[in-house]
């Protein structure tokens, strides 16, 4: 299912979930909560996308810190889509 997408997508899907960087999640909770927040949506990333949207008007100065984070966590979940970029 993930093998589709970038990393910068996977990123908005963890972006737009309830983890939280300061549970400092296993790479296993990573996969899960992002795999589970697609599944949610059927695959469609345009809720998850409208969420980050949101989340960066109505919190601007979280949104630059929760992405790097977000993107982070997805290069280090799924290392071989990231080498393939």
């Amino acid at each position: 299912m993930t093998t589709t997408m970038s990393v910068s997508d996977l990123a908005r899907v963890l972006f737009a979930s309830p983890l939280q960087a300061s549970e400092n999640p296993s790479p296993d909770q990573v996969r899960v909560i992002i795999e589970d927040r697609i599944r949610a949506c059927h695959e469609d990333l345009s809720g998850c996308t409208a969420l980050v949207a949101q989340e960066a008007g109505d919190h601007p100065e979280a949104y630059e810190t929760r992405m790097r984070w977000a993107l982070r966590e997805a290069d280090r979940v799924y290392p071989v889509l990231a080498s393939a970029t």
